[in-house]
């Protein structure tokens, strides 16, 4: 337990910050979290929370009542071909079965919002852009901020600011930060009438699309492309989409005829290729992207970052420990989810054809090879035992 008079300040309200706020004002500190936009509101789409994410917020009794929000992944769907062919089939069952707990997929807000609630009142202060002036001695002067309205000192700055962390910057300013990963993204979340379908990911030559339907009846469908850094659409980028991806297998048309313009996000893509040298320097550690910016094609950006707070949260007093634990694994995957973006990012005619034949071939000799990628990833416990919400369980929905 931390002394009570213990305050930490945690840069960012995202979820990997807000999960650390949870955690350490669980664990006794006196926490603040700094948000620099207007509101918690995410800017964003759903998130896909694995197995270990749901562990993690176990450890904060939030694990069970997500379980109850979100729509398990996996039933009936797989990985199709652009004219609709199935090269794999998935179960949501057998992902449970492996791993310990379902794979499920819940609007960003429905997290933020479970998280805000487990602070105190007065907690979270947005509008709030924080700027380090001094990390801080761990034997001696506590970091210490400022924002445009007032000056913080700490004894932990957890630096959750994101993958353009100016506190990453300001820490290791020699590093050379983060690199484009050759593609861009595309996310909608919308209602579609009348649609019916298998979740499915769809890959193509240098694009991918992912369709899947959200508990409360929308659906959640992102696209990828490789494409130069910094473009957008010459009119929007739903008729971007729709030259992309129009003539596609159903139901991408019906989505592509469901959303409006202002309904869809497009971000490029960057990761650190050069993993940092620790995730903590004096009082502050690094959390989430501002840590191990990753690509998204293992769907494990936010949960590693769930990750990273909760073993923060029980290293707080020792971040050389924290380091110890978290920078070769967010590392391994790093390099894990690069190494999957070349493949389903392929944009060689031949390549991807021998990709398809190959895939199609090793699942049905292997209806689990594609589970086997997420083996030592999906699969991870917290250090902490469940303060709350205890078992993790694999029960039906």
């Amino acid at each position: 337990m931390a002394q009570a008079s213990a305050r930490a300040v945690v840069v960012g309200g995202g979820i990997g910050g807000l999960t650390a706020a949870v955690a350490l004002h669980q664990s006794g500190w006196r926490v603040t979290v700094l948000e620099r936009a207007p509101s918690l509101e995410p800017v964003g789409a759903a998130i896909s929370l694995s197995p270990n994410a749901l562990r993690a917020l176990d450890v904060i009794g939030l694990g069970d009542e997500i379980r109850g929000l979100a729509a398990w992944q996996g039933g009936g769907g797989g990985v199709r071909t652009p004219r609709g062919r199935w090269l794999s089939r998935s179960s949501a069952d057998t992902v449970a079965e492996r791993f310990g707990g379902p794979l499920v997929l819940l609007h960003r807000a429905t997290l933020i919002d479970g998280l805000a609630a487990r602070l105190p009142e007065g907690a979270v202060r947005t509008a709030a852009a924080a700027t380090l002036d001094d990390p801080g001695d761990p034997a001696g002067r506590p970091a210490r901020l400022r924002t445009p309205d007032a000056e913080w000192e700490a004894d932990l700055v957890v630096a959750a600011d994101g993958i353009h962390s100016a506190v990453r910057r300001t820490l290791f300013p020699g590093h050379p930060g983060t690199v484009y990963s050759g593609f861009t993204t595309w996310r909608v979340v919308i209602p579609v009438p009348g649609a019916a379908f298998a979740p499915h990911e769809t890959w193509g030559r240098g694009q991918i699309w992912g369709t899947h339907p959200l508990k409360d009846g929308r659906v959640y469908a992102y696209a990828a492309a490789v494409t130069p850094a910094g473009g957008h659409a010459p009119d929007d980028e739903r008729a971007e989409l729709v030259r992309r991806f129009g003539d596609w297998h159903d139901p991408i048309p019906a989505v592509l005829a469901a959303a409006r313009p202002e309904d869809v996000l497009r971000h490029d893509v960057h990761h650190i290729a050069e993993p940092l040298p620790a995730f903590h320097r004096g009082r502050v550690a690094l959390l989430g992207d501002a840590a191990h910016a990753m690509p998204p094609t293992l769907g494990q950006g936010g949960n590693q970052a769930v990750e990273d707070a909760v073993v923060l949260a029980c290293h707080a007093r020792d971040l050389p420990a924290y380091t110890a634990a978290r920078l070769p694994r967010t590392t391994a995957i790093t390099r894990q989810a690069v190494k999957v973006a070349r493949l389903n990012m392929m944009s060689n005619h031949a390549g991807t054809a021998v990709r398809d034949t190959v895939i199609a071939a090793l699942s049905k000799a292997a209806p689990t090879l594609f589970l086997r990628g997420f083996d030592g990833i999906a699969d991870w416990r917290p250090p902490q035992r469940p303060y709350a919400a205890g078992k993790a369980g694999t029960g039906k929905r």
